[in-house]
């Protein structure tokens, strides 16, 4: 079996299993969750295929059970469903745990406006390095449409996404080639900035941010429509 799909399988074991724990009973939302994420798989696996065709990223065979579909590996498409599900279970379990802890308006609005201002330099100054220039603009879309719609999950998402870095930086970076001793997936250095968090490129976390914060919009949007049956 392959590093990377062990990688997959063990990220969203532990959350898929307390998914049915009693009081969270967070597998009730089981519709409005795996929806949100296929939407959102289905935007990123395209961003992906390209991406691989024009050699920005890559990825080892040497990690990988050698099954590919439209150039990706198996492994890849597992990717945006079993990470995007351990992430969002911690979300919510988050926000069911401490209904209470959250930012302020003016908090929130103040982050993202200085995220924004800084993306905004960065893409500028590097708009030929095509995975910062892409990444952070859509980020940047998401974070003006968050502030003009006031979307109210994103006050608890920059506590969570801040808990799901700790994990995030452990996974990604066994991918990226720490403690192993080549790279699982690679990245061609002259598409971004070059600056590493141990070996992480720094945009990835622009990255998560974009995959799992629209897909927490689509799942409250699938709430609020009563998408399973006006569960609670």
């Amino acid at each position: 079996m392959s590093l990377y799909l062990l990688l997959n399988l063990g990220s969203i074991a532990i959350p898929l299993l307390y998914s049915f724990e009693k009081r969270m009973n967070f597998i009730k939302w089981w519709k409005e969750v795996f929806l949100s994420i296929i939407i959102v798989a289905i935007i990123f696996i395209v961003w992906d295929i390209i991406f691989t065709q024009q050699g920005i990223w890559g990825f080892n065979e040497k990690y990988l059970v050698g099954i590919h579909i439209f150039n990706l590996p198996l492994e890849e498409w597992l990717f945006f469903i079993c990470i995007p599900y351990a992430c969002i279970f911690t979300h919510y379990a988050f926000q069911y745990f401490f209904p209470q802890v959250r930012l302020s308006i003016k908090v929130t609005n103040g982050i993202t406006l200085v995220i924004l201002i800084t993306l905004l330099v960065v893409i500028l100054v590097n708009h030929d390095k095509a995975y910062t220039f892409y990444n952070y603009l859509f980020l940047i879309v998401l974070l003006l449409y968050s502030l003009v719609a006031k979307i109210e999950q994103l006050r608890v998402f920059y506590i969570t996404f801040s808990i799901i870095l700790i994990p995030f930086f452990i996974i990604n970076g066994i991918l990226t080639g720490s403690f192993i001793d080549e790279q699982v997936v690679w990245y061609n250095n002259y598409e971004n900035l070059g600056i590493r968090i141990g070996t992480i490129p720094v945009e990835d976390m622009g990255y998560a941010f974009t995959m799992l914060f629209v897909a927490i919009i689509f799942i409250e949007r699938f709430k609020k429509a009563n998408f399973s049956d006006g569960s609670v």
